[in-house]
């Protein structure tokens, strides 16, 4: 099994993303790189803000996902709504989990935003391991998500 190293995932993804500003390029891309940086991320993929209180899917790898999600829902929405990372070890635990997969056990989200602090969506990675995600994982993506998309207007 693979685990993700964070230098190596890091310099990689600055070396793709430099002087990149548009979001969605940014989303593809970051996508990719992480979810082919570790075996334990089944779906890795990106939710974006389209409207008042609702996430439409962006790039992902993995499997399909849902297409419309609203804030008021799943672990997605929690992150969006509360703007803060949603560490689940157990998906079946997680009261209003919404399942675009039923192979998903564990999930990490975490809330994505511009140079000026809205919010663009939100980073899902979801893995068919329970307990599959640490606090590591979590604080080390999120400071890589605000590196890679600081220059988004």
């Amino acid at each position: 099994m693979t685990q993700v190293n964070y230098d190596d995932l890091r310099s990689a993804l600055l070396s793709l993303t430099h002087n990149e500003t548009d979001e969605v390029a940014l989303m593809a891309t970051f996508a990719c790189e992480v979810h082919h940086s570790d075996s334990r991320f089944d779906w890795t993929g990106f939710y974006r803000v389209v409207g008042p209180n609702l996430l439409k899917i962006g790039p992902y790898q993995g499997g399909h996902g849902c297409l419309v999600i609203p804030f008021e829902r799943g672990v997605c929405g929690a992150a969006a709504r509360s703007q803060s990372i949603q560490l689940v070890p157990d998906v079946d635990a997680f009261s209003d989990h919404i399942a675009c997969a039923s192979s998903t056990r564990s999930e990490l989200v975490i809330p994505v935003k511009n140079s000026a602090g809205r919010l663009l969506g939100v980073l899902d990675i979801d893995s068919d391991q329970l307990d599959a995600f640490t606090q590591t994982d979590a604080d080390q993506l999120s400071a890589l998500l605000d590196e890679v998309f600081s220059e988004v207007a």
